[in-house]
C-alpha cells in the first residue's frame, strides 16, 4: 500500500460548507460509488460539516478515497475543530438529543450510514470526528489473526501544493510487516519525486534488516534531491520490532501511556548516510502502539494530554495529535499502528 494523501479545507463559515460538499460529491461521483451509496455519503458529509459550523463556528475537514487490500474503495473523512467540545458524546449519539435546539438526528444518522464512525471530544478542547464508508459491502467483521498489525495514516500536503513530499508504504512478507515513512527534502514536485523513488526502491528491496533496506534505498535515489526516512519492521513469530532511521522522521512506541522514543541517525538518504547504522530492537507487548511521523508534526506531544484516548481507534488518535501539533506549513504525515 502506497501513500494517498487527504485533501484538506478550512471550513470557516456556512459559505464554505456548500463548496466543500460539492467538491466531495464530485469526487465520489467520479469514483464509481452507486447513486444510493453516494446519497448516503452526501448525508454523512453534510451532517459532519454542519456540526463543525453549528457547534464550533468552523474547523478543518480532511478526506480521501483509497483502496483497501481487497480493492474495495473506501471514503474517509475527518472533521476537526477547536470548539467548546462535549464530554457526553454517547448521549449526543442518540436520536433526539441536541445541544443546539435542532431535531438531534445528526450524529445518529452519521453512525448508521457509516461503516465505521467515532467521535472524540472534551470540553474546552474541541472535537475530532472520523467516518469511514466502503463503496461495496464492507468486509465481514472477524477476529483479527493473532500478531497481525493494522496501520492507519493521516497525510496532508503542504498548503498550496498538489503533490505530497512525504510518502509511506506498507509491505508484508511471510514473517514480517515492514513500514516505510519518508520525507523528501523541501516540498512540492521535487520532494515528491525523491520520496516516490524511495518507495519504489522499498518495494523492490529484498533485504530484511532495516539498516540494509535504507542502504539499498540510498543507492537507488542518488539522482533525486534526497530524503529522510525510517523503517520499522515487525516480526510476527518473534513478536518484536526492529527500527532504523536517517534524519528527522520520528518513531515512538507506547505501551499504555509509557513511551519509548527511537533515535535516528544524522544524514540524508541519497546524499550522505553514516557508514555504521544501528538497528534498534523492541519486544512487542500487549496494548502497544507504534507512531511514526514526519517533521510536519511537532514532536512535543504526549498521549497523556488526551484523556481516555486509548479507548479509541487509531484514526482518532492520529486526528487528535494532528489537531494540536500539525505545523500547517509543511507536508504532514502520521502513521499509527497496533499489533492485535
Amino acid at each position: 500500500m502506497a501513500d494517498i494523501f487527504f485533501s484538506s479545507y478550512k471550513v470557516e463559515d456556512r459559505s464554505y460548507v456548500s463548496f466543500v460538499k460539492r467538491e466531495i460529491h464530485n469526487l465520489i461521483a467520479k469514483s464509481g460509488f452507486s447513486s444510493m451509496r453516494a446519497g448516503e455519503l452526501d448525508i454523512v458529509v453534510s451532517e459532519l460539516l454542519s456540526n463543525v459550523i453549528k457547534h464550533a463556528g468552523g474547523g478543518e475537514v480532511f478526506y480521501r478515497i483509497s483502496n483497501e487490500e481487497n480493492n474495495n474503495k473506501v471514503f474517509e473523512i475527518y472533521c476537526i475543530d477547536n470548539g467548546p467540545g462535549n464530554n457526553n458524546i454517547a448521549k449526543m449519539m442518540k436520536d433526539g438529543e441536541s445541544s443546539s435546539n435542532t431535531l438531534g438526528h445528526g450524529l445518529g444518522a452519521i453512525n448508521r450510514l457509516s461503516d465505521f464512525f467515532q467521535i472524540y471530544s472534551t470540553t474546552h478542547w474541541g472535537t475530532v470526528a472520523y467516518a469511514k464508508i466502503f463503496m461495496n459491502e464492507p468486509p465481514k467483521k472477524t477476529i483479527a489473526p493473532k500478531n497481525s498489525i493494522h496501520i492507519d495514516a493521516l497525510q496532508v500536503c503542504m498548503p498550496g501544493e498538489e503533490v505530497c513530499g512525504d510518502g509511506y508504504c506498507i509491505k508484508k512478507t511471510n514473517d514480517e510487516t515492514q513500514l516505510f515513512l519518508g520525507d523528501g527534502l523541501g516540498h512540492g514536485p521535487n520532494a515528491h519525486e525523491a520520496v516516490s523513488a524511495a518507495i519504489d526502491a522499498f518495494k523492490e528491496c529484498s533485504e530484511i534488516e532495516p539498516e540494509d533496506i535504507l542502504r539499498f534505498i540510498h543507492q537507488k535515489v542518488r539522482k533525486t534531491r534526497g530524503l529522510v526516512a525510517n523503517i520499522a519492521s515487525y516480526h510476527h513469530q518473534k513478536k518484536q520490532w526492529k527500527t532504523c532511521g536517517v534524519g528527522n522522521i520520528s518513531t515512538r512506541f507506547y505501551e499504555g501511556l509509557s513511551v519509548r522514543k527511537v533515535l535516528s541517525h544524522n544524514g540524508i538518504i541519497g546524499l550522505n548516510i553514516p557508514a555504521f547504522m544501528n538497528t534498534q530492537i523492541l519486544a512487542d507487548t500487549d496494548y502497544q502502539h507504534i507512531f511514526m511521523f514526519s517533521d510536519g508534526i511537532r514532536g512535543h506531544w504526549d498521549l497523556h494530554q488526551f484523556p481516555s484516548i486509548l479507548k479509541y481507534a487509531s484514526p482518532i488518535m492520529a486526528g487528535a495529535i494532528f489537531k494540536d501539533y500539525s505545523r500547517g506549513n509543511d507536508d504532514m504525515t502520521l502513521l499509527v499502528g497496533k499489533v492485535n
